[in-house]
């Protein structure tokens, strides 16, 4: 793919090869534009769902490699998440801002299902996150979360694309002008594709939206069915 977009700015001629120095620059510079897909919801094609769990009267977890929770580190968390327990019952658990933590005055108060996540996502030198229980979880409980997770990254060139269809053309094009940085021309064909590519996997991730009838035109006298009216 590095040297496909490379072609396209003509940095490289057909059956050229990447030297070592070029190769740990351009893999850099890849990895980075990857790094930035991800912090975009519709670049995203998966929200993960993870389950972890709880320890009773432990209200704080790190979450990443070698965190408390082992997992590839969330770039955020979305809803819903919940609390499983023994019997498989669950009971929803909303997501809350610093804010609203913040204003909770006894943060270790034990209870028995939480009912308050707050996810603090620093980025500590080990790449670990904090999720926040309130009230602390009761023995026996199991935590369910939906996140976005990085996209996949590069450790060489020679390692293979793991993305779904239509990533490795967005990439190879959007990657070109990446390297082109203002220093070498880019046509305007391969700035239309990197375009079109790039909207077509936004399209496809684009969040399912759920009808619903707007209060103000429900009926006062009772309850509204959108498929019998």
């Amino acid at each position: 793919m590095i040297l496909r977009s490379l072609r396209l700015i003509g940095e490289k001629a057909r059956g050229a090869t990447l030297t070592a120095n070029e190769q740990t620059e351009c893999l850099d510079s890849l990895n980075a534009m990857m790094e930035s897909w991800t912090i975009d919801r519709l670049m995203v094609y998966q929200i993960t769902q993870e389950s972890f769990a709880l320890t009773a009267s432990q209200g704080a977890y790190t979450i990443g490699t070698g965190g408390n929770f082992n997992t590839t580190r969330p770039t955020r968390l979305v809803d819903p998440c919940f609390i499983r327990d023994g019997s498989n019952y669950d009971s929803p658990v909303r997501l809350i801002n610093i804010d609203a933590y913040g204003k909770i005055v006894d943060k270790t108060t034990d209870g028995s299902y939480p009912t308050y996540l707050y996810y603090d996502a620093g980025f500590s030198a080990t790449s670990t996150a904090t999720i926040n229980l309130y009230p602390e979880p009761q023995a026996g409980l199991t935590l369910y979360i939906n996140s976005w997770k990085q996209l996949q990254s590069f450790a060489n060139v020679s390692t293979a694309l793991l993305l779904p269809p239509g990533y490795e053309r967005a990439i190879v094009f959007n990657y070109a002008i990446e390297e082109a940085g203002g220093f070498t021309s880019v046509s305007p064909e391969v700035a239309k594709i990197a375009r079109e590519s790039k909207a077509a996997i936004k399209s496809m991730n684009l969040p399912d939206v759920t009808m619903r009838v707007e209060t103000g035109i429900l009926s006062v006298y009772g309850r509204s069915n959108i498929l019998t009216g």
